[in-house]
């Protein structure tokens, strides 16, 4: 089965059972800001997709909004209780093993940046999946690793959605 047959799967589940909605982008949100699994998850593109249904099924954005937002707040704590634990240890499994200039670019990105880079980081792409997992080896606060990503979530869920829900006319 390719990508493009089970976006389609997943986004006709989504439109015939339309309750399940928030706790779906909650999954996905999870899976997009889970260190590692974002990487081999299209987590975003099925995020747009259901961004567009809720504009077009009538589905009710805020708690899809709402399930996305602490569906990403639960992985990043998850990838940072990771980093925490097991520290630099985490760079010798796959696929961080393999790719050492993504986590060089979370390093370096982190350094510079702190918990804005936590902040920041939510909105690239690749270092989506490895900031969390940085800030947890190097021990960063809690409180300010969650004030940083819980802002973040709540701000990348509304960008992701809204556009599809025709939510950026209304907030003007």
């Amino acid at each position: 089965m390719d990508l493009d047959t089970l976006t389609t799967m997943l986004l006709d589940f989504v439109r015939a059972h339309q309750g399940w909605a928030p706790f779906i982008v909650g999954a996905l949100g999870f899976a997009e800001s889970l260190a590692v699994v974002s990487l081999l998850v299209p987590s975003t593109v099925l995020l747009l997709g259901i961004g567009a249904l809720v504009g077009a099924s009538g589905l009710e954005f805020w708690p899809i909004w709402l399930g996305a937002a602490v569906g990403a707040i639960l992985g990043d704590w998850l990838s940072y209780a990771v980093g925490f634990g097991f520290k630099h240890a985490v760079y010798r499994v796959w696929p961080l093993s393999s790719h050492q200039h993504l986590r060089d670019r979370g390093e370096k990105f982190f350094a510079r940046w702190g918990a804005w880079g936590v902040f920041l980081g939510r909105f690239i792409g690749p270092l989506r999946a490895v900031v969390p997992l940085t800030a947890g080896i190097f021990a960063m606060p809690m409180l300010l690793f969650q004030t940083a990503t819980i802002a973040s979530a709540f701000v990348w869920a509304f960008i992701v959605l809204a556009p599809g829900a025709g939510l950026t006319v209304w907030a003007q």
